[in-house]
């Protein structure tokens, strides 16, 4: 089962948002998942856990957060931030008449995810968080920062693949020729004038490069997270190369939450795609409890 439909719904300030919905297949009911991914990515990163989920019966639905995909831009680049994805996810469950759901966040997904926990606690009946943790590794940080909404000049689809090669190389080392099209295929869009661009808004990079001109240091979202770990099923998710949640981060998060179960994928970094043998299998046992 891979297919899906497309789903739009409306933001708070009038943006019309988008999702990939896919059908669970038949069988004992359960709560939907909602998958939501990382800053410079969108729904297209879970075009392989996706149907793969669906295929266990759960509806899914894949989030383009606003600025990415098929959603609209955002006229006012200052909202490029985490409360305002947290809204927007809110109001597509009011839209689609979800109350509760078990999320699997992905980077910034992640951060998402422990907004909406906070936010409105009674909506998240579990969590992934897929590489991302309360703090977040300097280095790491630094290195996504020097390439969000830097344009990429690629004039054909290989050397789309070349980009995507260029900025994930260290997250994935063992990639070959096949894998890295198939990533820029995720990260690139083809425009109806036959371009090839970057499948976000340069924007999103606005509220960083203020962060960074004002001095300001990554907020510590360790309340965020211990709320998240209370009361809910929580597994992380973790690349063995991560340079956004490295080993002590990991220690120190199973130490703060230590019902929390725990996968790591070897040999890939921020951060695994969760369609690795190690995640998949970490993934199947935790929604076979999951509500």
């Amino acid at each position: 089962m891979t297919g899906f439909v497309h789903r739009t719904w409306s933001s708070a300030d009038g943006l019309v948002l988008h999702a990939r919905d896919y059908a669970g297949a038949g069988g004992e009911a359960k709560l939907p998942v909602l998958c939501l991914h990382g800053l410079t990515r969108n729904a297209a990163d879970f075009e392989a856990l996706a149907p793969w989920i669906a295929a266990t019966g759960r509806r899914v639905l894949a989030v383009d957060f606003r600025g990415r995909g098929r959603s609209a831009w955002d006229p006012t680049p200052t909202n490029y931030l985490p409360t305002f994805y947290a809204a927007d996810v809110l109001a597509l469950m009011d839209a689609a008449g979800i109350s509760r759901a078990v999320f699997v966040g992905t980077s910034l997904g992640g951060i998402v995810t422990m907004l909406l926990a906070a936010t409105r606690p009674a909506a998240v009946a579990g969590a992934v968080l897929n590489d991302i943790g309360p703090s977040i590794a300097p280095e790491g940080l630094a290195r996504i920062s020097g390439y969000t909404g830097v344009p990429a000049a690629t004039r054909n689809w290989s050397e789309a693949a070349a980009y995507a090669r260029a900025i994930n190389a260290v997250a994935f080392p063992a990639y070959g020729e096949a894998d890295w099209m198939a990533f820029a295929r995720r990260l690139f869009a083809e425009g109806p004038d036959g371009a090839i661009r970057l499948a976000y808004d340069p924007d999103i990079a606005v509220p960083l490069a203020a962060a960074a001109a004002a001095g300001a240091a990554a907020p510590d979202l360790t309340p965020l997270f211990l709320g998240l770990a209370t009361g809910r099923p929580l597994l992380l998710v973790r690349g063995g190369l991560s340079d956004i949640v490295d080993a002590p981060r990991a220690v120190q998060m199973r130490a703060l939450a230590p019902a929390m179960a725990y996968a790591e994928v070897e040999g890939v970094g921020h951060a695994p795609m969760l369609d690795e043998p190690e995640a998949l299998a970490a993934l199947a046992a935790f929604l076979a409890e999951a509500p």
